[in-house]
């Protein structure tokens, strides 16, 4: 009942702005005592199992609002299953150049081309040291901007071996459009050189520290059948533990009118659900159940998130929703898929 009153309050601040304050409300919510009060209780708990993990239930936060695991204690207690920070770099970087959020309200949607900003992977990992999360945490790596393409592999290694110890399961972000060329990594040679690598890096982190953590490839939904075919093929061969689907898009369709529809940035929201739900209903069908996918773009709702399911999908996560629904979307998906299981 108090969401839509503070949602037009931040509304009519800066979209940043209104990012930054909404994540340091919930910190001062949460070390007043009030937050866990208000929110987790009102969760079902309803267990997924997915990359040899448990989720206490499949409603999981998407990277991008906690770039640096600065918000990881008050965020879980809005009862998400599973929470996923960063994109994170080797370097800090201050991202593009400001303003770069856009709120399309009418269409429930976002644009963005915050560029990777973040304050470099030693720092995320000061403050998930410092967290006191017991439940599964996502680390989303990427590579710094001014690191060519030709090198990306080198930044995604280096996050791979800083991130290893202390994530549930490390997701490789080659999908934003914000990154010049990023995503190129998705395609032919440059994808099995990345997973190469990847693979035989995370086997010896793996005999170093004693225990396996499961990766994730994040690939856009501006992807032909032929591409996300391929990608499929790719990701079986090369052991990937699941593949998240999907990050913003390039494109402007059911935006085509706004005022901010030729901002550069990728669109996220409800705009993007029939595109993203596509790619999970392809790839379901190339993957055959090896691997399983998490759903991401344009979840509102409950049913948006049964049709992410039917389509395929294991786990869901959810940003822009959130934006405009509140934390209450939290609990009515959970609810909605509560006896909804995975096919």
């Amino acid at each position: 009942m108090l969401y839509p009153l503070l949602r037009s309050a931040l509304f009519t601040l800066d979209a940043e702005k209104a990012h930054d304050m909404t994540l340091k409300g919930l910190d001062r919510l949460l070390k007043q005592g009030l937050l866990a009060r208000f929110m987790k209780s009102r969760v079902p708990h309803s267990p997924r199992s997915a990359m040899g993990l448990t989720f206490c239930n499949p409603v999981g936060l998407a990277a991008g609002l906690d770039k640096n695991g600065e918000y990881i204690n008050a965020l879980s207690n809005l009862g998400f299953g599973f929470l996923e920070v960063g994109t994170v770099t080797p370097r800090p970087q201050a991202g593009n150049e400001k303003p770069r959020l856009f709120r399309l309200a009418h269409q429930q949607a976002i644009i963005n081309r915050m560029g990777f900003n973040n304050k470099g992977v030693d720092y995320l990992l000061d403050q998930v040291e410092k967290a006191q999360f017991r439940g599964v945490l996502g680390i989303n790596i990427g590579k710094n901007f001014d690191t060519p393409v030709a090198n990306a592999t080198d930044d995604y290694l280096y996050c791979l071996r800083k991130v290893y110890h202390k994530a549930d399961y490390i997701t490789v972000n080659i999908s934003s459009p914000n990154t010049p060329d990023l995503r190129s990594l998705q395609l032919g040679g440059a994808l099995v050189e990345l997973l190469q690598s990847l693979k035989a890096e995370r086997k010896a982190l793996q005999h170093a520290y004693g225990h396996y953590v499961p990766m994730a490839v994040k690939i856009a939904p501006d992807l032909s059948p032929r591409e996300i075919k391929a990608i499929a093929i790719s990701l079986m061969e090369h052991g990937i533990d699941a593949v998240i689907a999907t990050n913003t898009t390039s494109g402007r369709e059911g935006i085509e009118h706004n005022k901010h529809a030729k901002q550069t940035g990728g669109l996220s929201g409800r705009p993007l659900m029939k595109k993203s739900t596509q790619v999970v209903r392809e790839l379901a069908q190339h993957l055959e159940g090896t691997l399983p996918i998490i759903a991401a773009g344009g979840i509102s709702s409950g049913a948006d998130a049964q049709a992410k399911i039917d389509a395929g999908a294991t786990l869901i996560q959810v940003y822009s929703g959130l934006i405009y629904q509140g934390p209450g979307l939290i609990r009515n998906i959970a609810r909605a898929l509560e006896d909804y299981p995975p096919r």
